[in-house]
């Protein structure tokens, strides 16, 4: 890995309407050249919303963000007119959850993927068509040449998301953004578009930062996982150690609450409660009125963050030392 593409420091994101929501808090996050980062929590924890400001996607008029971000040296916060035209998709790209949403109903695969190359390399329209093809060759969306005609409705789910894929690959980007992007796949199209992203991700040699609240996934597609709560990263780590040595109570609750390797008819351990509103900026462990493990001191001020190893950190009161017990769910480790 080298260094540092994506810093982030000290990240708040603040929505107002009819209620102030404060959606990110104190965010802290690093991403290497190359690597692959799982952004894991559960809905409503600020995992989309840290994408989209990132790519600055959000209303301007009804949110307020501080902190820094920079990708690639780039203060993306200060970013305007052409330069964050240029920035989105020539430096970062994103795939969005739902594809049929997000790509247009009245223009073919192919228009809209020769758009954007057009749009940020120059190209003409037969050179960017090339690319076009190209790109769902690359993605393996079979009888490509026929699928550069079709428009989004005339395509399947899974062979919309290749679609998305390619369209946020076409200008080579050196970061990935992916929302949830197998969401609403079937559990076999599912890996098939995870082991895809993978394999164009090495070959690319970009790094990705990937959002989803399914901890196989994570385990799937992770170099690195960050979990998050209620607009924090309460837990960081390699996918290995978040898999063998969880010490966040939350991290366990979402282990011990998974499918995978359940035995059939057991009980899953699901976390009691819900996740906070987020009125107001937390003062407290926002996970204490939620944790088995809640001491007073949880309830008196933010946790302390505890750093066991090399990028390694996780904020609560009994992150210094491993649980005594063992981990509560069997998973299968990442590949190496």
């Amino acid at each position: 890995m080298g260094e540092n593409l994506v810093e982030i420091s000290g990240l708040n994101v603040r929505f107002s309407g009819a209620r102030v929501v404060h959606a990110v808090n104190d965010l802290e996050l690093s991403l290497r050249a190359g690597e692959v980062l799982t952004i894991l929590g559960e809905s409503g924890s600020g995992k989309s919303v840290t994408l989209k400001a990132l790519l600055r996607l959000l209303p301007e008029k009804r949110t307020s963000i501080s902190g820094s971000m920079k990708v690639d040296g780039i203060d993306v916060t200060g970013l305007k007119g052409r330069a964050l035209a240029d920035y989105r998709g020539k430096t970062v790209s994103m795939i969005f959850q739902e594809p049929a949403l997000a790509l247009d109903p009245v223009y073919t695969i192919g228009d809209q993927i020769a758009e954007a190359v057009r749009c940020h390399t120059g190209a003409s329209r037969a050179q960017a068509m090339d690319v076009a093809l190209d790109m769902l060759k690359r993605v393996r969306i079979p009888s490509a040449e026929q699928r550069l005609r079709n428009y989004p409705h005339e395509m399947s789910g899974g062979m919309r998301q290749r679609a998305m894929i390619a369209l946020a690959l076409a200008c080579q980007p050196r970061l990935l953004l992916a929302d949830e992007p197998t969401t609403a796949l079937d559990a076999t199209v599912q890996i098939q578009v995870l082991l895809l992203l993978r394999e164009l991700q090495k070959e690319y040699g970009m790094s990705i930062i990937f959002v989803t609240h399914d901890i196989g996934v994570a385990v799937e597609i992770s170099d690195r996982i960050a979990v998050m709560y209620a607009g924090s990263i309460v837990e960081e780590g390699s996918a290995a150690e978040i898999i063998r040595d969880p010490r966040h109570p939350y991290t366990r609750g979402l282990l011990a609450a998974n499918l995978h390797d359940a035995e059939r008819g057991s009980r899953l351990e699901a976390i009691p409660g819900s996740p906070p509103p987020l009125a107001t900026v937390p003062d407290h462990c926002s996970f204490a009125p939620r944790c088995p493990h809640v001491k007073p001191a949880c309830l008196e001020a933010l946790p302390p963050v505890f750093r066991p190893g090399p990028r390694r950190r996780v904020a609560c009161v009994l992150g210094e030392r491993p649980f005594a017990t063992a981990r509560p769910a069997p998973l299968h480790e990442p590949a190496q």
